[in-house]
């Protein structure tokens, strides 16, 4: 009767083995079968109360289920570790005769975008799009922008001074005087680029920024010319009605000068610190091209004029994509950047 516990006892097991679906379950067969404490232990432990004969034909039947168990255990432990390996290889299997996928296509920077939105407007109007060195001379910087060694403009603009009287350029106006040298009348450019100001940085200032002038020197130039761009600018940029208001502004390469400025589109007025809380944000200075300048760039100005203005870039771009913060534009945060 016992032998025939024992075969039914494997029988059970046997089939527990077959049907375990993972490796987890296949171990728990284990244990309850041949482990320590095993339905098989458990049947050795009452071996002593049998006769010798019983012992010895007894003892044949449990090895033999032991063996038979163990058996099936390993066999199906190494299936369970080839389905394991082929899942593996399935996932790293690599076909070496598929071209290589190349590298990962990325995405414009923001100011990236807004400034090439900018030279198709532009080249669409009949402007030249001008480059020039962020390393410049202080001739170009101030001197041919009627800015001389003693005069007070040198003062607005915190420089950052090399080695050689040589500087990093505060503005792109001096590709714009490069250009009328270069160029000369009539001429329609504008001059995107990097500049740096030697100033604190806070949530709308940074020390390195991007801007975007332009001038246009023609006859008989005026300042309806002048806001007839400054509006066909703002309409493509924004492709929204803005609130825009025109002041007075002192700046010594155009006379007359405004300040154009742009209802803050962060707050929408109320004030916030993009705006300095006015609701208000500068981001046009503007006006006609002062004579000084045209006559130092070897151009006559009782024959042209012309207007130049600045522009903003970054603030524009800010202003596009409701950034609160111009720090985000150059942190090289990725999560910031991805969002563009």
């Amino acid at each position: 009767m016992l032998d025939e516990s024992i075969q039914e006892l494997a029988s059970r097991c046997l089939a527990r083995i077959a049907a375990a679906g993972s490796p987890e379950a296949l171990e728990a067969v284990r244990v309850d079968a041949v482990g320590r404490k095993g339905a098989l232990a458990e049947i050795s432990k009452g071996m002593g109360k049998l006769t010798p004969e019983e012992r010895k034909r007894i003892g044949q039947v449990l090895n033999a289920a032991k063996q038979q168990l163990e058996a099936a255990l390993d066999a199906r432990k190494q299936e369970f570790g080839d389905a394991a390996l082929r899942a593996r290889l399935d996932a790293e299997w690599v076909d070496l005769t598929l071209p290589a996928p190349g590298p990962r296509r990325g995405h414009l920077h923001p100011i990236t975008r807004i400034q090439r939105e900018l030279e198709d407007l532009f080249v669409s109007l009949g402007f030249t799009v001008l480059d020039g060195p962020e390393v410049e001379t202080e001739y170009y910087n101030f001197d041919a922008l009627n800015m001389p060694p003693d005069h007070p403009a040198r003062d607005m603009q915190d420089t950052f001074w090399l080695d050689g009287g040589n500087l990093l350029r505060t503005h792109t106006s001096p590709v714009q005087v490069r250009g009328m040298e270069h160029l000369g009348p009539p001429l329609r450019m504008i001059a995107p680029g990097r500049v740096f100001r030697n100033e604190s940085v806070d949530a709308s200032h940074e020390h390195t920024f991007y801007q975007l002038e332009g001038m246009m020197i023609d006859r008989d130039v005026s300042v309806a010319h002048l806001l007839y761009f400054m509006k066909t600018l703002l309409t493509a940029i924004f492709q929204r009605d803005v609130t825009v208001r025109l002041r007075p502004g002192y700046f010594p390469f155009v006379e007359p000068g405004f300040e154009l400025d742009i209802r803050c589109l962060i707050c929408g007025g109320p004030g916030c610190p993009v705006c300095k809380h006015s609701g208000w944000v500068e981001l046009l200075p503007c006006g006609l091209v002062n004579p000084n300048v045209l006559r130092i760039s070897g151009i006559d100005p009782e024959k042209w004029g012309g207007f130049a203005f600045g522009l903003g870039l970054t603030r524009l771009v800010m202003m596009r994509y409701g950034i609160d913060d111009i720090r985000h534009l150059q942190g090289g945060d990725l999560r910031f950047l991805e969002q563009f």
